[in-house]
C-alpha cells in the first residue's frame, strides 16, 4: 500500500498511466470487449487488468491520478449504444459522474460509434479491462497535463 494512491490501482496500471504522455489515449473496457486482441495492437502491447471492479470504480481510481486533457472536446468518450447513439445507460452515467467528480465540473463525454471505438482502441496507449459485465461499459480517456506550481 502507498499513501495517497487508490488501493484499486495495481502496479501495471500505475506504470502505464505514469508512462503516458499528453494526448495519449487509455481505453477502459468491459468484460465483453475484445480486450486481449485489441491490446496487442496498442503501444504497451499487453492487456492491463482491473478485475472485480465496475467501470465506474475503475474510472474513479484511474481519474484519481490521471489528468484529463481539458484542451480538447474529446477528453473522454463512451461507446455508443448500437441503434440508439444518444442513449446513456446506467454504466455510462456512473462513469460520467466519476469524470464530473474528478474534474469538479460537468464535463460530458463524447459518444463514439462502436466500430470507430474499436479502431481508436487499437491505436491507444493501453487497454485496461475491468470486471464490468453490463453492456456498453467501454470508455476512452485522453491524458492531459499537470500545470506547474505557481
Amino acid at each position: 500500500m502507498l499513501k495517497g494512491i487508490d488501493h484499486r490501482l495495481n502496479a501495471e496500471v500505475l506504470g502505464a498511466l505514469r508512462a503516458m504522455g499528453h494526448g495519449d489515449v487509455l481505453i477502459l473496457a468491459d468484460t465483453n470487449f475484445p480486450s486481449d486482441s485489441v491490446a496487442r495492437a496498442t503501444v504497451t502491447g499487453q492487456l492491463l487488468r482491473m478485475d472485480n471492479l465496475t467501470a465506474a470504480e475503475a474510472a474513479e481510481a484511474i481519474l484519481s491520478v490521471l489528468p484529463l486533457d481539458t484542451f480538447v472536446p474529446d477528453f473522454a468518450g463512451r461507446m455508443e449504444v448500437v441503434g440508439a447513439p444518444s442513449d446513456v445507460p446506467p454504466v455510462q452515467a456512473e462513469v460520467q459522474a466519476a469524470i464530473n467528480a474528478a474534474e469538479g465540473a460537468d464535463r460530458p463525454m463524447i459518444s463514439i460509434e462502436r466500430f470507430a471505438f474499436y479502431d481508436m482502441a487499437r491505436k491507444a496507449y493501453a487497454v485496461v479491462q475491468t470486471g464490468e459485465r453490463r453492456f456498453y461499459g467501454c470508455f476512452m480517456f485522453r491524458k492531459g497535463v499537470i500545470p506547474p506550481e505557481a
